[in-house]
């Protein structure tokens, strides 16, 4: 019993990491194809990254904000 919660615990917290980080690529698409598209066709993703972050953090400092 005790490891199906752990389990499920580790699960839900995948699950919403997953989720983040797919609604930060799709807004990452959507605000800011340019470096998408730079990205993908020179091969280099750290300027990828470097935006996935950005968005991440300024999603997290807004959802801080009403806490």
């Amino acid at each position: 019993m005790r490891y199906r919660r752990i389990g499920l615990s580790v699960f839900g917290f995948i699950a919403i990491v997953s989720v983040a980080l797919a609604s930060a690529v799709v807004w990452l698409f959507l605000t800011n194809p340019v470096t998408v598209a730079n990205a993908v066709n020179e091969g280099e993703v750290s300027p990828l990254v470097r935006s996935l972050a950005e968005a991440l953090y300024t999603a997290l400092l807004g959802i801080l904000r009403y806490l």
